[in-house]
């Protein structure tokens, strides 16, 4: 990142964010849930940074876990975090949420005295806002006296800079005292108090963005036309009123007489899956234009978009498109009224915002598990050697490492349990099998449900499957060995692993020129497209380069491909 200048600095709530997985359920009766970064401000730092801008966030996290989870994800997501205070004294803030229908999204706040609300004016850094063009402020942490004080202070600086200064008015009235505290779902409840303090933020604003309940709330007046021009008699800043389905419309200068008379942007009639997020989504997609100095309608274009993918998908920030998929989108359009059934929207989203990963990578494999036992059988020994013996080659690879990125290990669960949770401790790279070793055709070592199976692994461990398939196999068992690899396929993409697929064909048939690229391109026909291959050695360049033409052609976006090498001493 360019030390000397970001785009834009958000300032405010982060939190992690527990969602529950079974739609349709109530959370009083929710199995299992998934976990993301949250907070107005800290979705918009990861939603701009992955739209291409260069965006740093201002926050407080816990010392403990999940602040160190918030902090690893925004670094990991290219955002700044220069600006991110660990507090010694308070825990992360957390949001239980759920899909109950759509209308309904049940919603808790965990912020009794929080690590993010205890933001203050020491908090901000002088010379870190003056390193951004834009400093975006939100309506929420004005509720509270110290962090209302810290974000009046970041205005200052920035408006003295040069900078501007942006607010999401993000009105939750639980978190203002106005509703229960189980009522994180509401949207609206009238305050004159609420109302004339935001008047008072509003002069200083350049850009002031917020639903039709939330410019009522800045406006003071439930008439939405009206609101608008409230908050026009004190503020010259570009006003923008999300509008839901609707899209969005945006005032400068003077109000005209229809809301329907201001700029807007292409709309995208999609399925809504689930409102929460999509405004956050919707603010990144217009700052990536507003910044830049781009035409409002494609601002609104962008920003519409944005929020198409947000309400057509489950989680906050990590749903927020990358520019290619965002690109790709405008471009394209879907068939699908549910993004999220796109697959290759699916792909793109995937494959873009996955970990960054050091290549090349040279890796011990040692996931034998037949062979091990053969070999124990022969000398008389019993199985649980083997599993000191596998504990022993992670050493052995440490030692290579030496420190440096690009090392890994092919290692098993059955024997190698523990040697997998060393190199997680040591932080090599990890391909896991889930292939019955020796199987053909294709089975798995888990039996039952792979996705399930799945779920207990670490999310670093890439997970590898040995398929013995040749292009001259019956057709019926070139089926069946699809069906199961697609099967890994799928299952990795739903529980967020990575997959690498091997391809052994000079096992069962000759290898020719053309053998190994022809299966590539069959399992790239049916919708396989792993982060990596692996394969066996080609006789001739001229099979290397019919590999390569087949991967850049289906799968740019492929990580590489490993190649099975012997070493003998």
């Amino acid at each position: 990142m360019d030390s000397s200048d970001l785009d834009v600095i958000a300032i405010g709530r982060s939190s992690v964010d527990i969602y529950g997985q079974q739609i349709g359920g109530r959370l009083e009766d929710m199995a299992s849930f998934s976990k993301g970064v949250g907070g107005c401000p800290a979705n918009i730092a990861i939603g701009t940074s992955r739209l291409g801008l260069r965006s740093g966030l201002i926050t407080r996290v816990g010392n403990e876990n999940f602040g160190r989870f918030i902090r690893e994800q925004l670094a990991r997501e290219g955002v700044s975090v220069d600006g991110i205070v660990t507090d010694p004294d308070r825990l992360t803030a957390l949001a239980i949420l759920g899909v109950r229908d759509k209308d309904t999204f049940p919603l808790l706040f965990y912020r009794t005295d929080c690590a993010d609300a205890a933001l203050n004016e020491e908090d901000i850094d002088p010379a870190f806002i003056e390193r951004a063009k834009v400093v975006l402020v939100s309506g929420t942490h004005f509720a509270r006296s110290a962090s209302a004080v810290a974000q009046r202070k970041a205005m200052r600086i920035a408006r003295k800079a040069g900078g501007r200064v942006a607010i999401d008015v993000d009105y939750r009235p639980n978190l203002w005292g106005l509703a229960d505290i189980g009522e994180g779902e509401s949207r609206y409840v009238r305050s004159g108090e609420v109302t004339s303090l935001l008047m008072s933020v509003l002069p200083e604003c350049d850009l002031i963005v917020g639903t039709e309940e939330e410019l009522h709330i800045a406006g003071g007046s439930e008439d939405t036309l009206t609101a608008i021009r409230n908050i026009r008699a004190v503020s010259g800043g570009t006003i923008v009123c999300k509008r839901g389905p609707m899209g969005c419309v945006v005032f400068e200068g003077d109000i005209p007489d229809d809301i329907e008379k201001g700029v807007k942007g292409a709309g995208f009639p999609i399925e809504v899956y689930n409102t929460l997020g999509a405004g956050d989504a919707f603010m990144s997609g217009f700052l990536r234009g507003w910044i830049r100095g781009e035409p409002l309608t494609e601002c609104c274009t962008y920003a519409n978009a944005c929020g198409a993918f947000a309400v057509s998908r489950l989680l906050c920030s990590q749903e927020i498109p990358t520019w290619e998929e965002l690109q790709y989108f405008l471009k394209n359009g879907s068939e699908f009224r549910a993004l999220r059934q796109d697959p290759e929207l699916s792909h793109l989203h995937r494959v873009t915002t996955r970990r960054h990963q050091a290549t090349p990578v040279m890796a011990l494999a040692c996931d034998h598990r037949m062979q091990l036992e053969e070999i124990a059988r022969e000398v008389g020994v019993p199985f649980e050697r083997i599993s000191a013996f596998k504990r022993l080659v992670i050493r052995a690879a440490t030692r290579v490492r030496q420190g440096r990125a690009g090392f890994g290990v092919f290692m098993d669960g059955i024997y190698g349990r523990d040697a997998l949770t060393d190199a997680s401790h040591e932080g090599l790279w990890i391909a896991r099998p889930v292939e019955k070793t020796g199987s053909r055709p294709l089975e798995f070592e888990c039996g039952g449900s792979l996705g399930a199976h799945l779920t207990e692994w670490p999310v670093e461990q890439t997970i590898k499957c040995l398929c013995f398939y040749h292009p001259d196999d019956p057709e019926e068992l070139k089926l069946r060995q699809e069906r199961e690899l697609f099967r890994v396929y799928d299952a990795c993409c739903r529980t967020g692993r990575e997959v690498l697929i091997e391809i052994i064909a000079g096992k069962n048939g000759p290898l020719e020129t053309g053998s190994v690229a022809a299966v590539l391109d069959r399992l790239y026909d049916i919708g396989i497209r792993p982060d990596w291959w692996k394969l066996e050695g080609q006789k001739n360049p001229a099979a290397w380069q019919a590999i390569a033409d087949v991967i850049g052609a289906r799968d740019p976006h492929c990580r590489g491909v490993m190649i099975l090498r012997r070493v003998v001493s």
